[in-house]
C-alpha cells in the first residue's frame, strides 16, 4: 500500500493559536488533592504543590488551564476558596458527590500556574448563580485596588491583580445533569447578560459561551443557534465537548471516530456563519473545544460512587482512565483534526491534566508518571505551533459504521517559519498492513531529516505504570529519508509518528 502527502508552503489552514494545546484542572477526584496538590509529599514546594507534577506538566508546554470546572462550576461559590486555610469550609459537591476542604482556591491554582508557565481560564458559576457573583469574581481577580472585592484580594496576600483575560461562561448548560440547567433561551440570556456586564468591566476579555456538550444532545444543534442568537456580539467563542470510547472492542471504528468529531467542528461553524450573516455582524466568533479526551475505562468502576454509595468522600479516585496504546493513535487522531481546524477552533483543553482522564498519574505519597496519552500530546504541543498546512492526501480508505471511505493514513502538517521547521504528525490507522508514504515539501528549499519519532506496540492493551513507566513510548526512527524535497518513509500498521524536516 501506498499513500502521498503534499505540503506546499504557500498553501495553509491558519497560523495556529498556542491554545490549541490547552488542558483542564477541576476540582474532581484527585486532579487536586493528591494530583497537582499534596503538602505532606517528598517533593511538595512551599505552596504545597508537586515539584514531580509540575515538571512533567512543564515538559508538555500547556499554554492555558481551564479552572475550576466542569461539572463542579455549576454549584461552586468562589468566596470559598480565598482567605485563611483554616478558616474556609468543607461543601458537599453535588455534582461528583464528594466533599471538597477549599485548601485549593483561586490563589493556589494561581501560584501554580506560574510555577508551571501556563495561563488561567476561569469560568463562572451560572448554575446556581448568575450575573452578581460573576462581576464580584472577575472584580476579585482582574481590578488592581480600591473595591471591596479587590481589596479584599489584597488583604489576602495578592496585590497585584491576576489579569485573568479569558473567561467561561458557566460550563455544559445543555446538559440536565447540570447544577441549574437551563433552556438555550434561559442560558443565552444569563450569558448575554453576564457578559455584557464583565464587558463594562474590560471590554478586552475573552469570553466563552456554552455550546453542547455533545453532538449527540437532542438540542444540537439548535442550542447553538439560539445562545449565538442572544450572545453573539457579546462573546469571543463558543465551547465543544466531546469524548471518545471503544466499549464494543472494535479498533478500526474506534479510529474512525475523528470524522465525527470533524463533523461536529463543521456544524457549529456552519452555525456561526449562520447567525453572524443574520447580524449582520463583522465579528467572527471562533470555537473552544474545552472538553475532549478518551474516557471510558473507568466508567464501571465509579458508577457506585457517583450514586451515592459511598458518602460523601474527599478527593476520592474518580474518573481514572489507565490509557492504552490504542489510545495514543486516538489522541494523534484528534490532535491532528485540531490542527486541520484551527482555522475555527483556537482553543482546546485536554481532560484533564492529573489523575482524572489525564496524561499524567500520580499515587498518593508515590510517584509522578507519564500515561500513554502523554506523548502525542507533548509532541503536538512542543512542535505544532505555526502554521497549519492545507495538506493534499491520498491515501487508501476503508468503511467503518461511524463512517465511509476513512483514509488510513490521517495527517496534519505544520510550518514553523521562525525555527525553520515543518513537522508532520501522522497515523496509519490499518489493522495488518504497513503503509509506504511520501511527503513533498513543495516551495521549500534545502530539506533534510531533523527528527523521526516513532510510536508503536505489540499489545494495543499494553499501559504504562509506576512499576513500568515507559512500558509504552516513543522510540527514533530510522526509516525516514529525503530525496530532493520528498521524504518517503515507512508507517507500520497501528503507529503513531511526528516526522521534522529542516527548511
Amino acid at each position: 500500500m501506498k499513500a502521498t502527502v503534499v505540503a506546499h508552503r504557500d498553501y495553509v489552514i491558519s497560523q495556529i493559536d498556542d491554545r490549541l494545546y490547552g488542558s483542564f484542572i477541576e476540582h474532581l477526584g484527585r486532579a487536586v488533592y493528591t494530583g497537582i496538590y499534596e503538602p505532606d509529599h517528598d517533593t511538595a514546594d512551599e505552596n504545597g504543590m508537586r515539584k514531580d507534577v509540575i515538571d512533567l506538566v512543564k515538559e508538555l508546554k500547556v499554554p492555558v488551564v481551564r479552572y475550576p470546572g466542569g461539572n463542579f462550576v455549576s454549584a461552586y461559590n468562589w468566596e470559598d476558596g480565598i482567605g485563611p486555610k483554616e478558616d474556609r469550609p468543607t461543601r458537599l459537591d453535588l455534582a461528583w458527590h464528594t466533599s471538597d476542604s477549599n485548601q485549593v482556591g483561586i490563589h493556589e491554582f494561581s501560584d501554580w500556574c506560574d510555577s508551571v508557565g501556563t495561563e488561567m481560564m476561569l469560568a463562572v458559576n451560572l448554575g446556581s448563580r448568575g450575573l452578581d457573583e460573576a462581576r464580584n469574581f472577575l472584580e476579585y481577580v482582574n481590578h488592581p485596588g480600591g473595591s471591596k472585592w479587590s481589596d479584599m484580594r489584597i488583604a489576602n496576600g495578592r496585590k497585584e491583580p491576576f489579569n485573568t483575560k479569558l473567561w467561561c461562561l458557566g460550563n455544559e448548560m445543555d446538559g440536565p445533569w447540570q447544577i441549574g440547567h437551563k433552556t438555550a433561551d434561559e442560558y443565552g440570556r444569563l450569558a448575554h447578560e453576564t457578559a455584557k456586564a464583565m464587558r463594562a468591566f474590560d471590554s478586552s476579555l475573552e469570553l466563552i459561551v456554552c455550546g453542547s456538550s455533545n453532538a449527540h444532545m437532542p438540542t444540537y444543534p439548535e442550542w447553538e443557534a439560539t445562545v449565538l442568537e442572544h450572545t453573539y456580539n457579546e462573546v469571543d467563542y463558543i465551547s465543544l465537548h466531546m469524548y471518545f470510547e471503544n466499549r464494543a472492542g472494535d479498533t478500526a471504528n474506534y479510529l474512525a471516530q475523528n470524522v465525527e468529531l470533524d463533523n461536529y467542528i463543521a456544524t457549529v461553524s456552519g452555525v456561526i456563519d449562520y447567525v453572524k450573516a443574520k447580524k449582520r455582524s463583522k465579528k467572527q466568533v471562533y470555537i473552544s473545544f474545552d472538553e475532549w479526551n478518551v474516557w471510558y475505562h473507568s466508567k464501571e468502576q465509579d458508577k457506585a460512587l457517583l450514586a451515592g454509595n459511598h458518602g460523601w468522600p474527599h478527593a476520592p479516585a474518580l474518573l481514572e482512565d489507565i490509557y492504552n496504546f490504542e489510545d495514543v493513535l486516538q489522541v494523534g487522531l484528534i490532535l491532528n483534526t485540531f490542527i486541520r481546524r484551527s482555522d475555527v477552533v483556537r482553543i482546546a483543553c485536554i481532560a484533564q491534566l492529573v489523575n482524572v482522564i489525564a496524561p499524567i498519574m500520580t499515587a498518593p505519597n508515590g510517584a509522578a508518571w507519564r500515561q500513554t496519552i502523554f506523548y502525542p500530546y507533548y509532541f503536538a504541543s512542543v512542535f505544532g505551533r505555526g502554521t497549519a498546512l492545507n495538506l493534499a492526501v491520498n491515501s487508501p480508505t476503508y468503511d467503518a459504521p461511524v463512517a465511509d471511505k476513512v483514509p488510513f493514513i490521517d495527517v496534519s502538517g505544520v510550518h514553523d517559519a521562525e525555527g525553520k521547521t515543518v513537522t508532520f504528525f501522522a497515523v496509519n490507522r490499518h489493522l495488518t498492513d504497513s503503509i509506504e508514504t511520501e511527503f513533498s515539501l513543495a516551495g521549500f528549499e534545502d530539506a533534510e531529516i531533523l527528527d523521526h519519532q516513532v510510536m508503536t506496540h505489540a499489545d494495543l492493551r499494553a499501559v504504562n505504570t509506576a512499576e513500568n513507566p515507559d512500558n509504552v513510548a516513543p522510540r527514533k526512527g530510522s526509516g525516514a529519508s529525503i530525496k530532493g524535497d520528498v521524504v518517503s518513509v515507512t508507517l507500520p500498521p497501528l503507529s503513531y509518528q511526528v516526522i521534522r524536516a529542516k527548511v
